[in-house]
């Protein structure tokens, strides 16, 4: 299995949600989903793996405001385990704790779990089925016949020990991040021609899944809240930031031309540049040498 996550692809490497109750949030994510806090104020706190990489940053909001049910922003976050046997041990600790989920699926390119933390933020926990088996067709994914429920027993079998989970594995990473946009040619363009991803699925009218280096995919979007929705509030829970690994200063350079030739507004600083896509959805793209 390639991993497509590395410093020589460009990927999601961490969001920043807000919430509306940190205390209640923490809970959620320490509890629920296993992971580790590694750095933690009054209002904000940094969690991720066992081994340290930050994952996901959560701001408590200042007299917060619903969310409307119709917006752009985030559907969820993809957060990757290593193995299906990572996946058991979760659907095993999620049933032996009555957690409620949103849904079980199997794409054929993956196996899902998904459910809303306290805020509605979306959650999907994800591992990924050998890609050798990926049903490619003229350079694009095929998933159309391949979408079912999960089989819960099977995937259940991969953990015959039956081991407790206790924490989320260490080698979990973020492993896409799927959008709700307020329309799709000018969205595709956008991810296309200035962060010059692919598209893998393309679903007609209805969404997008695009990627680098042949992933199914690092993002998604999709018009299921409907065309032209405004974008979430900026003091409703939601994506706060999504930050975008970049495997060199030379791509970070292309990406601004880019930008620039096309008088789209962005910033840019030392080894850091941010941009909205045409929805409004943020992003922090950057280059570390060392993840």
């Amino acid at each position: 299995m390639k991993n497509y996550h590395t410093n020589e692809i460009p990927h999601i490497k961490s969001v920043q949600l807000k919430v509306t109750k940190l205390d209640r949030s923490l809970a959620f994510y320490t509890k629920v989903l296993g992971l580790s806090i590694i750095q933690q104020n009054k209002l904000e706190a940094s969690l991720g793996n066992s081994k340290g990489q930050v994952l996901i940053d959560l701001i408590e909001l200042n007299e917060a405001s619903p969310r409307p049910q119709r917006f752009a922003g985030l559907y969820h976050v993809a957060l990757l385990v290593p193995t299906r046997k990572a996946l058991a041990k979760l659907v095993q600790h999620f049933i032996q704790n009555k957690i409620p989920v949103q849904g079980a699926s199997d794409h054929g390119i993956s196996e899902a779990i998904y459910l809303a933390d306290p805020d509605g933020n979306g959650i999907e926990i994800a591992a990924d089925t050998p890609d050798e088996t990926w049903p490619w067709i003229n350079g694009k994914l095929d998933i159309l016949g391949k979408n079912g429920p999960m089989d819960i027993d099977d995937v259940l079998s991969n953990n015959p020990d039956t081991e407790i989970f206790d924490q989320m594995e260490a080698e979990t990473i973020v492993g896409h991040l799927h959008l709700h946009v307020s329309e799709l040619e000018k969205s595709k363009q956008f991810y296309m021609e200035f962060l010059g991803m692919d598209v893998i699925i393309d679903l007609p009218n209805s969404a997008l899944f695009m990627s680098y280096g042949a992933y199914h995919h690092h993002i998604a979007l999709n018009l299921w809240n409907g065309r032209n929705v405004p974008q979430t509030p900026i003091n409703a829970p939601g994506l706060a930031l999504a930050r975008l690994h970049v495997p060199s200063i030379a791509f970070l350079d292309q990406v601004e031309q880019k930008l620039s030739n096309h008088q789209y507004p962005y910033q840019r600083k030392d080894q850091t540049l941010t941009v909205l896509d045409p929805s409004g959805n943020p992003f922090e793209l950057s280059h570390q040498a060392q993840q």
